[in-house]
């Protein structure tokens, strides 16, 4: 998001995080992630409610008229707020409120004091994802009913995970939103490590890293970026050694391949 979109989101999100009771926010979480389905399925709403040019009051009301008794009195007062900002496009609007629903999520976990193994358990199932072909396209196929969908993560993540997790890739399978499963999962960890303050820092090592050379490692790239750093490691014994780390857009490549293809292209 840019310009208008972006100071609109922060003033919502603002608003959910200020809540005083983070561990209640399940039934508002429930209610957004309808309506970020109601309006990814209905166009001409979704237009109308991102048009800026229309009266915020009247676009609140249209809100209020749809809603009202339909979804989480709180839910309803932040798609409300939501619909009364300014937003660069419609689709601006609908990705605020899924950040609204997904953030509600992660407030809950966080309250009950298990948010770092939800980052964790999304990381490891968009690996596994990316693993497995045949779970992808079953998964993603718009042809396969939601309800199939559905049942086959009940089924692969029931009981193995967090009830947050499990309910962020319902969600993303349900409704993709045009994004790949694999991108969905790691957008949402990183706000689930940004609930927390923090840049989520992926890793890719040629062998695993012991809890001491995580933290070491967490450390030097908190020192080195300016923030605190959560730390996705996956082992790849294709970058020979040393470290690779994706944080966000930057790239830090300090692995023996990198470093052997950076000589050859000097030697050349």
């Amino acid at each position: 998001m840019q310009g208008s979109s972006r100071e609109s989101l922060v003033s919502v999100r603002g608003r959910l995080t200020g809540l005083p009771d983070r561990a209640s926010l399940g039934g508002v979480a429930e209610g957004l992630f309808s309506v970020v389905q109601l309006l990814d399925r209905e166009g001409n709403l979704r237009r109308t409610l991102g048009d800026a040019s229309l009266p915020a009051p009247a676009r609140a009301s249209l809100v209020e008229g749809l809603l009202g008794s339909q979804v989480d009195a709180g839910a309803l007062d932040l798609v409300k707020d939501a619909v009364s900002q300014r937003w660069s496009s419609a689709r601006d609007l609908v990705d605020a409120i899924e950040v609204l629903a997904v953030t509600a999520v992660f407030l809950v976990a966080e309250a009950n004091g298990t948010l770092d193994q939800v980052e964790d358990e999304l990381f490891r199932f968009a690996r596994t994802i990316a693993r497995e072909p045949a779970l992808r396209a079953v998964l993603t196929d718009r042809g396969v009913e939601d309800e199939r969908k559905q049942a086959l993560v009940n089924g692969l993540l029931d009981g193995k995970v967090q009830d947050a997790t499990k309910r962020i890739v319902d969600a993303l399978v349900v409704t993709p939103r045009g994004r790949t499963l694999e991108t969905g999962l790691e957008e949402f960890a990183d706000l689930a490590a940004d609930v927390r303050s923090r840049s989520l820092a992926t890793v890719t090592t040629a062998i695993p890293l012991d809890d001491a050379q995580k933290s070491r490692l967490a450390a030097s790239l908190s020192a080195q970026l300016g923030r605190e750093i959560s730390l996705q490691v996956e082992v790849d014994p294709k970058v020979v050694g040393g470290v690779v780390v994706h944080v966000g857009d930057e790239i830090i490549d300090g692995s023996t391949r990198h470093r052997l293809a950076e000589a050859r292209r000097n030697l050349a």
